[in-house]
């Protein structure tokens, strides 16, 4: 037998057959490697059997064998991020945090006549005495024309000043709300985060400066007191402010006359005047302003003649005048070291 390290053919012409021989000249390691290829058969490529070309990830310094997309992905993420803590930080038209739960402060003034309640001269004409200044109804409401703010356009101003208006016209000026214990139509105008305190207020109206009903609406009691005139005098005027950038600031300050009756009483009966301020503090987000609601925030009220004895958190209590005049007992002196009395409980004296 032939010396198995030789070609089948035998020795080329020159050789020695030697492996070693060609090692150095065709058959090095290197070569066999590369030229070391699997030719697969046809079922196996219609198997598909075989390995899923692949493109070699790029490396990206110290963060490794990463994807393009997924670095792109990931820079996306970062500036989404980025530019909505800036927006939500320093736009200044962003809608701030709503307020919810007990929000109104109520303070309540009852004002004491000085001397004798007497009824107006002329019933058919209650209010002839009256100082120059005061107008009929809503017009007395001196309801100023929008103007931007540093943050709120004039068309948000606009419809903030007409739900004002709108406001006290159903909580100072209706008769459903004076005097047929009616509160639907102002509640309407309360925001969401307010109508637990206002209907706390409408059940269980108490002056602990937060549930007095008589801060939220004017009405008085309809088994004591009627209209003895539609007409309601005011006088007063609003302003326009911003609490901060998301919160626009109306504060109103008016005087509202009322003439009144006893209830059933006939025509030609004596007619009082009762004397009403309304200082209100409204406040409105732009969700508020979406909706047509506003947030009563604070309420002032100075009412008389009111006797000081008689809470005035439902129903405002009015002396009412008789033929030969009223006397009510003078307001009592405060102390200020009965403890036992609430502070903000005070009672004034109505001037002439």
């Amino acid at each position: 037998m032939g010396d198995p390290r030789e070609p089948p053919e035998g020795a080329p012409d020159g050789g020695s057959g030697n492996e070693d021989e060609y090692r150095s000249v065709v058959f090095d390691e290197s070569f066999v490697r590369a030229a070391r290829i699997q030719e697969l058969s046809a079922r196996e490529r219609l198997a598909g059997s075989f390995g899923r070309a692949t493109r070699p990830r790029v490396r990206f310094g110290p963060l490794g064998s990463v994807p393009r997309q997924a670095l792109a992905l990931l820079l996306l993420v970062l500036l989404a991020f980025g530019a909505a803590v800036y927006f939500g930080v320093s736009s200044p038209n962003r809608i701030s945090a709503r307020p919810e739960g007990s929000q109104l402060t109520v303070s309540l003034v009852a004002l004491s006549p000085a001397s004798v309640v007497r009824p107006v001269a002329d019933p058919a004409n209650p209010f002839a005495a009256l100082p120059v200044g005061y107008s009929d109804g809503a017009i007395g409401l001196g309801t100023p024309t929008g103007a931007a703010t540093e943050h709120f356009s004039r068309v948000e101003v606009t419809k903030a000043l007409d739900t004002v208006q709108r406001y006290l016209v159903a909580s100072s000026l209706a008769p459903a709300t004076l005097v047929q214990g009616a509160t639907a139509e102002v509640r309407a105008f309360v925001t969401p985060g307010e109508q637990a305190q206002f209907d706390t207020s409408v059940t269980q109206p108490v002056d602990d400066r937060h549930h007095a009903l008589t801060g939220w609406l004017v009405r008085f009691d309809p088994a004591q007191v009627a209209l003895a005139a539609d007409t309601v005098k005011v006088t007063g005027a609003m302003r326009i402010d911003e609490a901060d950038g998301g919160t626009l600031q109306i504060t109103t300050d008016h005087t509202f006359v009322y003439a009144l009756k006893p209830a059933g009483a006939a025509a030609g009966a004596p007619v009082t005047l009762e004397t009403v301020r309304r200082q209100l503090t409204f406040q409105f987000d732009r969700v508020d302003l979406a909706s047509a609601q506003l947030r009563l925030v604070d309420s002032v009220v100075q009412a008389g003649p009111e006797p000081c004895t008689t809470s005035m958190a439902g129903f405002l209590q009015p002396v009412l005048a008789t033929p030969q005049g009223t006397q009510v007992p003078p307001p009592a002196p405060i102390d200020p070291g009965n403890h036992a009395q609430p502070a903000w409980q005070v009672c004034g004296v109505l001037a002439p």
